[in-house]
């Protein structure tokens, strides 16, 4: 395993590639939660990392004003920044106006005549509306405002969903580690190396918990930084604090071994990993930059040797496996956010609607806003007391006009299929968990394994077990290159309340 280059190509399949920096400095504590930040005072330390080569610089529209220190930059015409930035919506921020006005603000402060890259970042993977907005950016990259689009936090099969429907993606910025290896071990690393995309990781150091400070110290109760906050809740679900001290004292064993700092021993590891096209370093931008930088710079050509990897896989070897796939800790239990908790996006106006017509006896429908719903006068979901039905749902046409959501891949519709169940359920005060029954239909028997394997990932994430019933060989599903349909039942709290398993021998013990 290799990190001897100091720069890597974003887009390398397309006809305008992205060059970077393979040590990224990240602007994640100019947000705040770390101590306010000055931008002149931040801005004047940028051009430190240019000289040094380290001129890739990771931020966000929600970063604070980690673009405007960057715009503050180059203001000064010096050049030499690649920004990398993000785009962060809320669920119900979507359509054509929308993508332009953000894309125009971040053209606005970062002061450039076009993005990069801009990586969008998906919040609910059951609120569709993710996928129009990539269209209008796409839009937006063909007419010379963006040059890549990228994702954060993306799992696989959601990435190979977006894939899959036609969007050229880039990038996905997710977390990975010698810690969390979920990138690495779930299929995520070689997917991306084989469509050409590359991974950004962050969290690479823990949010300073990987450095000799932490090595030999007492685990620490409350942590002052919004960093610090989340990756100790990393440490936690892999293990706790003890596993987690052998894992640092293994990366100091091959950095004594390699006269290097043991943080460079860490971002050496990710750097070496199959797809990554680069680690992001957290920085204030103020303090010592020359140390900072220097620190940095040790581990490009560092090569870890099988005893190096010998000695840091007999640590990890003892931990437990992160939980999930790469961006669930933002998604679903157990939410390893700095607050421990998701962002909804709720809407609890309609939520307390909904309640008062159920407690009254009514009836609510839910509209998908599918073209078909009106002109065959179905919704896509109703519920009548605890009852909630969902209406058989297939894929649907691309925005584009072009292909339909998921191409020509059972499993990719299908988990799509999934995500609007999910929405509906949800919106009538349901959750997945409630679900008691599913039936699917397909054009070919073949793909039950494949539909399984969605059913198995999006419902059975919440350890619940459905009555299912599934049926191939149909001649036709409505919709234009449709694979599957599936409908589904759920019962309102259901999936709160105690659950007991009986298998032929009786009683199941899991």
């Amino acid at each position: 395993m290799t990190a001897d280059s100091s720069t890597s190509i974003l887009g390398s399949r397309t006809a305008a590639p992205l060059r970077i920096s393979r040590l990224i400095t990240g602007l994640w504590q100019v947000a705040g939660g770390h101590g306010e930040a000055d931008v002149q005072k931040c801005a004047s330390t940028i051009g430190a990392y240019v000289d040094a080569g380290l001129g890739t610089f990771d931020m966000a529209d929600f970063y604070g004003p980690a673009e405007d220190v960057v715009g503050a930059y180059n203001a000064t015409g010096k050049g030499g920044v690649t920004p990398l930035t993000k785009w962060c919506p809320k669920p119900n921020v979507v359509g054509a106006a929308a993508c332009a006005d953000a894309v125009d603000t971040a053209l606005r402060r970062l002061k450039v005549e076009s993005l990069p890259l801009l990586q969008y970042h998906v919040w609910r993977y059951d609120d569709p509306s993710y996928l129009e907005n990539l269209h209008h950016l796409s839009k937006l990259q063909a007419a010379g405002k963006i040059q890549h689009i990228g994702v954060t936090n993306v799992d696989l099969a959601h990435l190979r969903l977006i894939v899959g429907s036609g969007y050229a993606i880039a990038s996905n910025q997710v977390s990975m580690s010698v810690l969390d290896r979920r990138a690495e071990t779930g299929g995520m690393a070689a997917y991306c190396a084989q469509q050409g995309i590359g991974l950004l990781a962050y969290g690479t150091l823990l949010g300073g918990f990987v450095s000799e400070k932490w090595l030999g110290a007492a685990e620490p109760i409350e942590q002052d930084n919004w960093s610090l906050m989340k990756y100790k809740r990393y440490i936690d679900a892999a293990g706790g604090w003890a596993l987690f001290q052998e894992l640092l004292g293994a990366l100091k064993t091959v950095a004594d071994r390699r006269g290097v700092p043991l943080g460079s021993v860490a971002l050496a590891y990710v750097l070496s990993l199959p797809a990554v096209a680069g680690v992001i370093v957290g920085s204030r931008l103020t303090g010592d930059a020359a140390a900072h930088i220097a620190a940095n710079k040790a581990v490009l050509g560092l090569v870890l040797d099988e005893t190096d990897l010998a000695t840091i896989r007999a640590a990890q070897d003892k931990l437990k496996p992160v939980p999930g796939d790469v961006g669930d800790e933002n998604r679903y239990p157990p939410f390893l956010s700095p607050t421990g908790a998701a962002r909804d996006f709720v809407d609890e106006e309609a939520l307390a609607e909904v309640e008062r017509v159920v407690a009254a006896g009514g009836r609510v429908e839910r509209s998908s806003g599918s073209a078909w719903e009106p002109v065959c006068n179905y919704c896509r979901a109703v519920r009548v007391g605890d009852r909630i039905t969902v209406s058989g749902t297939t894929t649907r046409l691309n925005f584009s006009g072009a292909g339909v959501i998921g191409g020509r891949d059972a499993e990719a519709q299908s988990t799509y299929i999934f995500d609007i169940i999910a929405g509906s359920i949800r919106a009538l005060g349901g959750a997945v968990a409630d679900i008691t029954r599913t039936r699917v239909l397909m054009t070919h028997v073949e793909d039950w394994a494949a539909v399984g394997r969605a059913q198995a990932r999006e419902v059975g994430r919440w350890g619940v077990r459905p009555a299912n019933t599934m049926v191939g060989g149909i001649t036709f599903v409505v919709g234009p290159d449709a694979l599957v349909e599936i409908e589904a039942e759920a019962i309102v709290g259901s999936g709160k309340g105690e659950r007991l398993r009986l298998g032929p021998a009786g009683l199941v013990k899991e």
